[in-house]
């Protein structure tokens, strides 16, 4: 694999820091003063309002502070590994969206807890173990990042500003404050993972880990490499790729596709609305799938949040996947679920983290924020970074391993277009596109890059199934899928 071009090492040296930062020497000296003035705050929880009896592995809740001035205070949920702890993986999580809480991951996708929902009457959700936690194999850090998400907070107004390079670099004064307080995990293999949004954050927070190391920073980091679920890389390319999709999953015909394809020259998101027969065709493409879940397409859209009349569907943001509308909180029990959708799940998140008694378990600073959202939409967030390949391109050839996954029936962020971008790194192929099985049923496919006789570079894999995100959708698979590659297994 060739080494990674001139301008774009420059490229990278420019955007990982934030603009207001003066130089790559200067922040290290900063840095410093921040790990010297260490915040700590961190609680041990047993019990939790909902689940019987006490937790069968351990918690964590607390804060790092982090920014400029330590002003900005990063909450977090630490589950060790219910294997051995002493020697298996360290992995930090980031949830998207920009503004998704480390809660949403923790009880809807990889943690040891879930909701009963069948067990739910419209007071407290109790809760309930997940038998496919990621817990089983490595011990997680759930990340409300940036500021402002979930329960971390500023005590300065000003400092509630973050954006690509922001956030993770704030990230990496997190980590390296983390494993100083923490200092039994400082050897354990250490990777970054994330889904979503996140497909922007982790690639530039692992590159910046990897950059400490080369310099020799301390705390020493044994950084292996990063986890990717359904990863937002180059936002536009990412859902350019929905129409191709759609029509690879018969939700629109060939002819269709074709009339699309030439009307609108494969521009699908900025689309020229003098182009008459491109936005005809654009509309009745949104026609075809707007009562869709674009997170999972087998399933509905939620009634309460229909797109408004001329609002296209495949002009979604990011900022519209599913979640509760403030009509649905305020509507009574039987009528939220009368008509099942998938935000009546995140429902139960909202009522349980704004509970007084909950906020008191998990030791959240009273008066810091005012009402817990699962994912925050109203942040002050400047997408800064277009493009994440540049990063993939470097981490690849410094030697660290990746995994890349894509619930294949996700249309907000389609595996179409992250087989592309992978792809696009021209690393040699080890292994073809091919099955990858649990109990002995397809679980997904899967190609293994190699960018030496001796690394595996990334591997990527779809999940069958699987929506935005796959592991809320199948768990079992995930689980088996993530065990086989921290063990250097194949798929």
């Amino acid at each position: 694999m060739a080494p990674p071009a001139a301008h774009e090492m420059q490229q990278l040296k420019n955007t990982l820091r934030p603009s207001k930062r003066l130089c790559y020497v200067w922040l290290h000296v900063l840095l410093l003063f921040a790990l010297f003035g260490l915040s700590k705050s961190q609680s041990i929880v047993d019990t939790l309002p909902g689940f019987s009896g006490d937790l069968p592995f351990k918690l964590e809740t607390g804060y790092v502070s982090v920014g400029e001035l330590n002003d900005v205070e990063l909450f977090y949920y630490f589950i060790e590994s219910e294997r051995d702890p002493a020697r298996d993986p360290l992995i930090l999580w980031l949830t998207g969206g920009p503004g998704c809480s480390g809660f949403s991951g923790l009880v809807y996708e990889i943690g040891p807890l879930r909701f009963n929902y069948t067990a739910f009457n419209g007071s407290r959700p109790s809760l309930e173990l997940n038998p496919y936690s990621w817990t089983k194999v490595a011990s997680i850090i759930f990340l409300d990042a940036p500021v402002g998400t979930g329960f971390s907070y500023a005590t300065n107004a000003d400092d509630y500003y973050a954006s690509d390079t922001i956030s993770a670099w704030d990230n990496y004064i997190f980590i390296r404050k983390w494993l100083i307080d923490h200092p039994r995990f400082l050897y354990n293999q250490l990777y970054i993972g994330g889904d979503s949004y996140s497909g922007i954050i982790v690639p530039i927070l692992t590159l910046e880990i990897a950059n400490g190391i080369q310099m020799g920073l301390k705390p020493p980091m044994t950084l292996m490499g990063y986890i990717l679920g359904n990863p937002v890389t180059h936002l536009h390319d990412d859902e350019n790729s929905r129409i191709p999709y759609a029509h690879r999953m018969a939700l629109i015909s060939d002819e269709l596709y074709e009339s699309a394809k030439n009307a609108c020259k494969g521009e699908f998101i900025d689309t020229d609305e003098s182009n008459g027969e491109c936005m005809e065709t654009m509309a009745v493409i949104t026609k075809c799938t707007e009562k869709l879940n674009s997170a999972q397409i087998l399933e509905p859209v939620c009634a309460l949040d229909s797109p408004k009349p001329k609002e296209s569907k495949l002009k979604w943001s990011l900022n519209h996947i599913e979640d509760v509308s403030s009509d649905m909180i305020s509507l009574p029990v039987p009528q939220r679920s009368e008509f099942w959708c998938r935000n009546y799940n995140y429902l139960l998140s909202y009522i349980w983290e704004n509970d007084n008694a909950v906020q008191e378990a998990l030791h959240v600073r009273n008066g810091t924020i005012s009402f817990w959202k699962r994912c925050n939409k109203t942040l002050d967030y400047d997408s800064n970074v277009e493009s994440t390949v540049p990063y993939h391109r470097n981490l690849s050839y410094l030697g660290y391993r990746a995994l890349i996954y894509s619930g294949d029936h996700d249309m907000l962020i389609p595996y179409v277009g992250t087989e592309r971008w992978v792809k696009s790194l021209n690393i040699p192929v080890l292994t073809g596109w091919e099955p990858w099985f649990v109990d002995g049923q397809v679980a997904g496919y899967s190609v293994i890059y190699q960018a030496n006789k001796t690394d595996t570079a990334i591997t990527y894999a779809t999940v069958k199934g699987g929506g935005h995100t796959a592991p809320e959708f199948r768990p079992k698979q995930c689980l088996a899928m993530i065990d086989r590659w921290l063990a250097f297994y194949p798929l």
